[in-house]
């Protein structure tokens, strides 16, 4: 195959990421694997949480496609460098910018990264894995639209609990 090809091969897994992301997140994580995926809607109780074990699955098949790929089946390992690039921009945004697992803290004050930051708190404001909204990771609808859609779902303002406050990330906080 040509760099060309193997280059848009690439782009558009990269890109096709995000809709097997959001299906991933709303019909998995928040559906039958709810078991690993609750630790994330829940306050964080050491370095990783179980809902860690869905990256570790998505490396695994990334790797699977990269080995397979550089065996003959082509383009599979372009497909496996695109779901890779993907779990690093995953990784940085989400992991690092939204959560804050790194040492250091940024909070975004304005553009796409504060749109993306905004996105995923709201995606925290819901108890429990039901009506939630924004399960896009590196993609997000405007607050304004989430915000509407919230209401839409919940008929009124989303209000946290007061016995467990919400920390810069949306969640809430260890007693």
């Amino acid at each position: 195959m040509s760099l060309t090809t193997n280059i848009l091969v690439f782009l558009a897994t990269l890109a096709a990421m995000e809709g097997v992301a959001w299906a991933a997140h709303k019909y998995v994580m928040h559906g039958w694997g709810w078991g690993w995926h609750r630790s994330h809607h829940a306050p964080r109780r050491g370095r990783f949480e179980k809902n860690d074990l869905f990256a570790v699955v998505f490396a695994g098949i990334a790797i699977a496609l990269i080995w397979f790929g550089t065996r003959g089946w082509h383009p599979l390992e372009w497909i496996g460098a695109g779901m890779t690039a993907y779990g690093l921009l995953y990784f940085v945004a989400h992991d690092g910018l939204v959560h804050h697992r790194w040492p250091f803290r940024y909070v975004p004050r304005r553009g796409y990264l504060k749109r993306l930051y905004q996105a995923h708190r709201m995606h925290h404001a819901v108890d429990g894995k039901d009506g939630c909204v924004s399960f896009g990771f590196l993609w997000a609808p405007s607050a304004e639209a989430l915000k509407a859609e919230l209401r839409r779902i919940h008929g009124g303002p989303i209000r946290r609990s007061a016995a467990a406050p919400a920390d810069d990330a949306g969640h809430r906080r260890a007693p």
